[in-house]
């Protein structure tokens, strides 16, 4: 006896056999793995700091671009937004002011400063780290403090002290300036960095023998270099670009560095005003600055965060 199926069952399997088919002929969408959505983060990320990258260097860029003008062109009404014809004449004039010897100038300062301030830096920054005595922290404190003083209320003393000393147009007074401005931020990022070092490891070093100066030059010194790198990055820049106590402590032409140089440029000091010797002399003046942070970059935020975490 054969057994009857119900017209409302076999309906029912009818039409699921009918939607099965159906999505075996349109699949339905998938949504986008995990990767697919990585990749389009990452890829919105790096456009948009692309982007953002290229707006913050543009008028970098369009400086660079426009001291290939000539002085005529420069003149046009209206202006023209790219060289008609790339010149070397803005260098050429910047060359024959005698430019290349406040370059000097201002290297020697910046390269002095650098030195002194760093190794300065790092041997006060061993010191608050490492040993303690009576008076250690009110003496950070104060050192910090120094920030808050406006440089423009130590200037007579300050002055009155380099003239004492026959240190005024000249780059070893610079250099002492300049080391003074490094030394808080210096002293302060050495400390944190050399605290983010397990005592242990200054322990076991003197347990083998090496004197206080070989653990911190053998030992110390190469674990905390993206300190080091930050603190001459700042001591570079500080001193390269820095223009107030140049213009104050230098009073002969031939001790005048780069900023100051500039600034007479723009005010005529040297002749008629020209842009386009004003906008090449600013991408002398750049150039080192970049060149001196691509190299050392990769340090620069590791040495700002060093001991941030350190409880």
């Amino acid at each position: 006896m054969t057994a009857t199926i119900p017209p409302t069952l076999a309906l029912a399997e009818e039409r699921i056999e009918t939607d099965v088919a159906a999505e075996g002929r349109h699949p339905r969408p998938r949504r986008p793995s995990g990767a697919s959505r990585s990749f389009w983060r990452s890829a919105t990320f790096y456009i948009c700091a692309a982007l953002l990258a290229l707006l913050f260097a543009s008028p970098l860029l369009w400086l660079f671009i426009s001291s290939f003008k000539s002085s005529a062109e420069f003149a046009q009404v209206p202006p023209t937004y790219l060289p008609e014809e790339f010149s070397l004449e803005n260098y050429t004039s910047l060359a024959s002011a005698g430019i290349w010897g406040y370059v000097g100038n201002s290297a020697l300062a910046a390269v002095g400063t650098v030195a002194l301030g760093t190794v300065l830096s790092v041997l006060a920054g061993y010191g608050f780290a490492r040993f303690r005595f009576r008076g250690s922290g009110v003496l950070f404190i104060v050192l910090l403090s120094t920030l808050m003083i406006p440089f423009q209320s130590i200037i007579p003393a300050l002055y009155s002290i380099l003239n004492a000393g026959h240190l005024t147009n000249s780059v070893f007074g610079l250099i002492l300036v300049y080391t003074s401005f490094v030394l808080p931020f210096g002293v302060f990022t050495m400390r944190a960095s050399f605290q983010a070092i397990p005592l242990g490891i200054d322990e076991a070093a003197i347990m083998d023998g090496a004197s206080v100066w070989t653990t911190l030059t053998r030992v110390m010194a190469p674990m905390v270099v993206p300190g080091i790198a930050t603190v001459a990055i700042y001591a570079f820049f500080n001193a390269w670009n820095e223009f107030l106590a140049a213009l104050i402590f230098t009073t002969k032409q031939e001790s005048f560095t780069l900023p100051v140089a500039l600034a007479n440029l723009q005010s005529g000091a040297f002749g008629t005003l020209n842009w386009g010797v004003l906008e090449a002399g600013a991408i002398v003046s750049a150039v080192p600055c970049i060149v001196v942070f691509l190299l050392l970059q990769r340090y620069y935020v590791a040495g700002l965060t060093a001991g941030a975490v350190k409880g």
